[in-house]
C-alpha cells in the first residue's frame, strides 16, 4: 500500500527504528486513532510530532439520523465544505455501510435524489475508505462486515480513488473486509467495468439495471445513450464472479408481466441474481413506488422462470435515507436559512427586500 511507502520513508527520515512504521500504519485503518495523541503505545514525543506534521484528516459528522428499524444515516462535510452521505444498515451480525464515491453524481437517473444535485466533484481515496473508518473510530462495535458502493456518485467515473480505496478497504493493513463483501455498483461504464474485471480479488459486481429493454432503460437512465445495455451485458459476461442485477421497482414503468420476463431472460443469460428494490419515496416524489403485492407478483414471475430474486426489504423510511435525500433536505434548509437572515438583514437596515434604498 502507498502508506506503507510514505511511512516508513518518514520513520527512516528520522533515524526511528523500522517497527514504528509498522505501529503508524495500525492506527491508520487496522485499529485507527482519531489523532495521534490517542495512539498511547507510541512515545509522547512522537505523538506530539505526528500531530504537529502529520495530522490524521477526518470527516466531520454534520447530520447522523438513527431509524427506528436500527439504520443510520450520516451526512459528512468534507475539508472543502462539500457533504456526502453514508448508510449503516444492521441485519442480525451482518452489518452493512453503503458509502459514497462522488459529491453529487453526473448521471441523473429519474429515481435518484443525488442525480438531481449534479455532480460536483469525484472523492479522494481516503474520503472514500475514510466513511468506514469515521464508522470505527465512533463505535468499533459497528464496523461493517460488508461495503457497498451504492451511496452517492457512481463509482467507476472515479476509478483511479475507487481502486485505491477498494485495497485499502480489502487489505490486511487496511480495513481487512473481505472482498467477497465488497460490492461495487454500476450503471455500466464500460472502461470502469474492464479495469475491475482486470482485479484478481473477488470483489463483486452490481449492475444498476432497472429496464430490461434499451428503450425503457433510456427513459429513467439518459447514460443508456453513451454504454448501451448490450454493450454492459457483454462487458458483464467478462465478469468471473456471479453479477447482480439492481432493479428498483416503479410503479407503471418497470414492473409489468412483459418486464419480468424479459429480466428473466436478461437474468438467465448472465446466471444474475436479480436484487428487486423497492423504490424509496423519498428520492423521487414524482414517481409512484410499485405496491407490495405487486412486488411479489414480480419476484414470483422471476423465481418461476429459473432466476433467483431477493427483494431488499426497505430501511429507513422514517429517516432521509433515500440516496442524496438526506444532503439536499440539509442544503434547503441553510438555503432557507440564509434568505432569512438576509431578509432580517435588510429589514433591520430599514431597507424592503427587493429594493436598494436608492430613490
Amino acid at each position: 500500500m502507498q502508506a506503507r511507502a510514505s511511512l516508513e520513508a518518514w520513520v527512516a527520515g528520522r533515524g526511528l527504528p523500522r517497527y514504528r512504521a509498522e505501529q503508524l500504519l495500525r492506527r491508520l485503518w487496522v485499529s485507527p486513532v482519531g489523532s495521534w495523541a490517542e495512539a498511547t503505545d507510541l512515545p509522547a514525543s512522537l505523538r506530539t510530532e505526528l500531530d504537529s506534521t502529520q495530522s490524521l484528516p477526518h470527516l466531520h459528522a454534520d447530520v447522523v439520523q438513527q431509524s427506528a428499524d436500527g439504520t443510520r444515516k450520516y451526512l459528512w462535510r468534507l475539508a472543502d465544505g462539500e457533504a456526502i452521505e453514508s448508510v449503516l444498515i444492521p441485519s442480525g451480525a451482518r452489518r452493512t455501510l453503503c458509502i459514497s464515491s462522488q459529491a453529487g453524481c453526473a448521471l441523473r437517473c429519474v429515481f435518484c435524489a443525488t442525480g438531481r444535485m449534479g455532480y460536483r466533484r469525484n472523492l479522494t481515496p481516503f474520503e472514500i475508505a475514510g466513511q468506514v473508518r469515521e464508522i470505527v473510530l465512533r463505535t468499533p462495535e459497528d464496523k461493517p462486515t460488508n461495503v457497498v458502493f451504492m451511496g452517492m456518485g457512481e463509482p467507476l467515473l472515479n476509478w483511479g480513488s475507487v481502486d485505491v480505496a477498494l485495497s485499502i478497504l480489502n487489505s490486511p493493513e487496511g480495513l481487512g473486509i473481505g472482498a467477497r463483501h465488497i460490492t461495487v455498483s454500476t450503471v455500466g461504464i464500460l472502461p470502469g467495468m474492464a479495469e475491475l474485471a482486470r482485479r484478481p480479488e473477488q470483489f463483486r459486481l452490481a449492475i444498476s439495471l432497472h429496464a430490461p429493454t434499451a428503450a425503457q432503460r433510456l427513459g429513467i437512465m439518459p447514460i443508456e445513450k453513451k454504454y448501451d445495455l448490450e454493450a454492459v451485458l457483454r462487458a458483464a459476461e467478462a465478469f468471473r464472479k456471479r453479477v447482480t442485477f439492481e432493479y428498483v421497482m416503479i410503479a407503471g414503468v418497470n414492473d409489468a408481466d412483459a418486464d419480468a420476463d424479459r429480466l428473466a431472460k436478461l437474468a438467465r443469460r448472465l446466471g444474475a441474481l436479480v436484487n428487486i428494490l423497492p423504490l424509496h419515496p423519498g428520492g423521487a416524489p414524482d414517481l409512484t413506488p410499485t405496491d407490495v403485492g405487486g412486488i411479489r407478483r414480480f419476484a414470483d414471475r422471476l423465481r418461476n422462470q429459473g432466476v433467483e430474486a431477493t427483494v431488499r426489504r426497505s430501511r429507513g423510511l422514517d429517516i432521509n435515507a433515500a440516496c442524496g435525500q438526506l444532503r439536499v433536505e440539509v442544503e434547503k434548509k441553510r438555503a432557507s436559512g440564509t434568505a432569512t437572515k438576509a431578509r432580517d438583514a435588510l429589514l433591520s437596515g430599514g431597507l424592503e427586500p427587493g429594493r436598494d434604498g436608492v430613490d
